[in-house]
């Protein structure tokens, strides 16, 4: 964002002005037609970093052979059939509106031994070079607000078949920089969190037309983002991170010796306090209590501590267990490979209409080479505009097996003079 951009600071700094509760800013007057979004703070946590899952409806939780699997599910890292790999992927945010938001992701694993791995990420999100300006429109500089989150992780094989994992995370919002005109002077807000993650991969065989097909499946789930509130300002008010839960469940079936085909379907649900109903006076205001606070009609307090909203979030919404359902977002992905070396991939990812309405399907490709790979993901939007359409996401990959073999092969060649 150029300099013409000069309201986003202030938009910025109208929103976090009013920190009691960012999942609050979405209440009463959003349920006024049935709507009521959750939202929360740090929500670039949530995006798809890489172009795999993105080509995929934005699955990932029980995908196999991932190494990117410190942002799904860390317990993967495992079972992949690579001892190392790393990935870099790029992701432009709001291309068809400005060209210098962006979205970067590096992620990488190596086993210990059979049964132990770690994995590290780092995730930078760029808003853009914006201008700031005083009370009187005067220009006071140039920045460029930014969020990043840095993960290491580890995973255990508890069996041939199942591992768990662990992931802790630094969090870090600057989204004003020095600007702290006003009574509300805005920091940047920092934050701790981690996950908690299990998988369970196997093998079978199915019997289709009296011919019998290889099957690799795999499960897994994943409690994502467990931590602190965040705060903005010097008065403390905090909101919540986006806990996330993540079940899902993998399927590749073996056509032939070339040909592959997998299905992968996600459910994904935020952790967090539901907004309630608050009690309105005739002019369409939130009554308020001599102590100051809104009167909740439907729903529960969501100004609670991170484990009891993320407790609560099971239970609060005041449309009972049809809105708790509402709040569980669906996503499905195909994927075909061919010889291990070339990929076709196709998603859909669907959110319901009252809990923000993200209805949008995606499309991929990848490609396997000795060293490194790449993958190509494309998102198209159904219902409603999304930040990524019109944008092709792509990930590098480059595979530390292939890459000490080809080196051990290129020592064992015969010198020739």
């Amino acid at each position: 964002m150029r300099n013409n951009k000069t309201f986003l600071p202030l938009l910025l700094l109208g929103i976090l002005s009013s920190q009691f509760s960012m999942a609050q800013i979405a209440g009463s007057n959003s349920q006024l037609d049935g709507r009521n979004t959750i939202s929360t703070a740090v929500p670039f946590l949530m995006i798809t970093p890489e172009a795999r899952g993105g080509g995929m409806g934005d699955v990932g939780v029980a995908m196999p052979n991932d190494v990117n699997a410190m942002h799904w599910n860390v317990s993967k890292i495992v079972f992949n059939e690579k001892q190392g790999a790393v990935s870099l992927s790029y992701t432009p945010w709001l291309k068809s509106l400005v060209p210098d938001i962006n979205l970067a992701y590096m992620s990488g694993y190596g086993k210990i031994n059979d049964r132990s791995a770690i994995a590290a990420s780092l995730r930078y999100f760029s808003l853009g070079q914006i201008n700031f300006t005083d009370n009187f429109g005067n220009s006071t500089g140039n920045y460029n607000p930014n969020e990043l989150a840095v993960d290491v992780g580890y995973a255990s094989k508890l069996s041939d078949h199942f591992s768990v994992g662990i992931a802790f995370r630094y969090i870090r919002s600057d989204l004003a920089g020095a600007f702290n005109q006003g009574p509300n002077p805005v920091s940047a807000g920092n934050a701790f969190a981690g996950d908690i993650t299990s998988y369970y991969t196997n093998k079978t065989k199915i019997k289709l037309e009296g011919k019998k097909y290889n099957v690799n499946y795999s499960l897994g789930g994943a409690i994502t983002n467990i931590g602190s509130k965040i705060s903005y300002t010097s008065q403390q008010y905090q909101n919540f991170i986006p806990i996330n839960l993540r079940i899902g469940g993998y399927a590749q079936m073996e056509i032939d010796k070339y040909n592959t085909i997998a299905v992968a379907l996600d459910f994904n649900k935020l952790l967090v306090p539901t907004n309630p109903k608050y009690l309105q006076t005739i002019a369409g205001y939130d009554s308020i209590t001599p102590s100051g606070q809104r009167v909740i009609t439907e729903g529960m307090n969501p100004d609670v501590p991170p484990i009891q909203g993320m407790i609560q979030s099971f239970y609060d919404a005041p449309g009972g267990l049809k809105e708790e359902l509402q709040e569980i977002n669906i996503s499905t992905g195909l994927e075909y490979w061919y010889d291990k070396q070339f990929a076709l991939r196709a998603g859909y990812f669907h959110e319901s209409p009252y809990k923000g309405n993200r209805k949008f399907m995606t499309f991929g490709a990848g490609f396997r080479f000795n060293v490194f790979g790449i993958d190509l993901s494309y998102l198209v939007p159904i219902d409603q505009r999304n930040p990524l359409e019109k944008t092709l996401r792509f990930t590098l990959l480059f595979d530390f097996d292939a890459f000490v073999t080809q080196n051990k092969e290129e020592d064992k060649a015969p010198v020739t003079e």
